[in-house]
């Protein structure tokens, strides 16, 4: 998902064609609906030897829907348009012209800059105008973007970004307003698989849509993330449902719908929500600071599988594998080493080693933490005091099983180089190390460990720069890449 939304069919051809299919089917089949026919009344299912009923959604959505807004993201792009290409004196000019055609621009020259609008969803967290959404939507809310709230009453309020953190692809934006009403934060911890859940968004631009559904899982690690551990639901979320709340029976937000797995673009039964704990965290330093401060531990980690946990002693693949330790870093000073084993960090067990990077990212820097871990079968405890993660700084992972690595662009996920991998490797002017390879560009041989140094011919310093690149090469671009001291350049399609 990214903050503008493809064009979509208007809601009243929605509508038309909708009614037309559904005429259609009934036809075919000899059915015709009643218009005007009473909805049948609720049927008891028998659970667990009990009798109960499906649950009715109206006063809970009754309750909770003031406080979810829509919001509509208009920018500007940097690029100016080309003028007409045709001359004034031309004939084809005049056919425009008189015959009311809107004249044709380009990318690229004098002129307008051309207007994306993305659309999302967000809810309101204090009564003075905070309110909560999907970085993705927003964006950084720098020049050249208007953002616009619009309540549930209709009112609409040009909204400032007061911050957003891509890690976690949480926003805060403020309107100014007084007295609004606000939602109420349950505890994700709580909930429990297979409890029912509503979601509250504006699909498609369908303002206040209420779907429902029940909690599929928890704690899900998606590939290009992190520190968020996913609440998994089945509730129908859609483009322009970004940001809006997911709520428990009790009218509780527990979670910020952000992304789904489709292979359509749209609604295929899996739906992911940023637990509001998380979120929360994330809003009070965003309000606090304008941005987010986390823990940095600086070691290199990879994922443990069974094999590996056989050759260091241990009963099943848990934990975070340091396979190296930033020179200088806290936790080389506190005598952390490659090859120990991170089992949990102030009591908190590290499962695998997507937990350790959320886990330090919680603290703040300056924080003293204790790191248990295992080393050639001796369990050790070591004290850290944590510095802070840069922003450009990606959490350090090797290829190996179960490491996500960075958010990927055309099927590359990437890391920074650490000092001393580009020491070792004799790059001074940097790069960013390739951590998992998927589709196309496998296709076209790159390789995890290869070093990309340019997209383009562009030096690409940081996981930042090497989207930025990507998103503006079209759809083929040449990466140059040193792999193990020899350079070359490789050609990759996107389609």
């Amino acid at each position: 998902m990214n903050g503008v939304c493809p064009r979509h069919p208007t809601p009243a051809g929605l509508r038309r064609r909708g009614v037309a299919l559904a005429l259609a089917f009934a036809l075919g089949t000899g059915i015709v609906p009643a218009v005007g026919a009473a909805e049948p009344a609720l049927r008891p299912v028998l659970f667990g030897g009990s009798e109960q009923r499906l649950p009715d959604f109206a006063d809970l959505v009754e309750q909770v829907t003031p406080a979810v807004v829509n919001i509509t993201v208009l920018s500007r792009s940097s690029e100016e348009a080309l003028p007409f290409p045709f001359d004034e004196n031309d004939p084809f000019f005049e056919f425009f012209r008189r015959f009311g055609i809107p004249l044709p621009q380009m990318p690229g020259g004098r002129g307008e800059a051309p207007v994306q609008r993305g659309l999302g969803s967000g809810f309101i967290v204090s009564a003075d105008g905070y309110i909560l959404t999907n970085a993705h939507v927003v964006g950084e809310g720098g020049e050249g973007t208007d953002v616009t709230v619009q309540l549930a009453d209709g009112r609409k309020f040009p909204a400032k970004v007061v911050g957003a953190d891509r890690r976690t692809d949480i926003a805060v934006v403020k309107i100014d307003a007084k007295g609004l009403p606000t939602v109420k934060f349950g505890d994700p911890e709580k909930a429990r698989v297979g409890q029912w859940v509503i979601a509250v968004g504006s699909p498609f631009g369908f303002e206040h849509s209420v779907t429902a559904g029940i909690i599929s899982a928890k704690s899900r690690r998606l590939p290009d993330e992190t520190y968020v551990p996913f609440i998994q639901t089945d509730a129908a979320v859609n483009p322009g449902n970004s940001g809006g709340p997911l709520f428990n029976m009790d009218g509780e937000v527990i979670g910020i719908n952000s992304q789904i797995y489709s292979r359509s673009g749209g609604y295929m039964g899996i739906a992911f929500a940023i637990p509001s704990d998380v979120a929360q965290e994330v809003k009070d330093q965003l309000i606090a600071y304008g941005r987010v401060q986390r823990g940095k531990l600086g070691v290199v980690i990879q994922g443990m599988d069974e094999e590996l946990a056989k050759s260091f002693g241990l009963d099943k693949p848990e934990g975070a594998l340091v396979a190296n330790v930033e020179e200088g870093s806290p936790a080389a000073k506190a005598g952390i080493q490659a090859g120990d084993v991170i089992v949990a960090v102030d009591g908190q067990k590290v499962k695998d080693s997507a937990d350790l990077p959320r886990l330090i990212g919680r603290r703040k820097p300056g924080e003293a933490v204790r790191v248990e871990l295992l080393r050639q079968g001796k369990r050790l405890e070591k004290s850290v005091t944590l510095a802070e993660l840069d922003e450009d700084t990606a959490r350090a992972a090797v290829p190996g099983k179960k490491s996500p690595g960075e958010p990927s662009a055309a099927g590359i996920a990437v890391r920074p180089l650490t000092a001393q991998e580009a020491k070792e490797r004799g790059l001074e002017e940097g790069g960013v190390l390739v951590t998992r390879v998927e589709g196309l560009a496998a296709l076209a041989g790159l390789r995890p460990g290869d070093v990309i140094l340019a997209v383009n011919q562009q030096p690409v310093r940081t996981p930042e720069e090497f989207r930025q690149a990507v998103s503006k090469a079209g759809n083929r671009f040449a990466v140059l890449v040193d792999r193990n001291g020899m350079r070359l350049f490789i050609a990759i399609r996107r389609q």
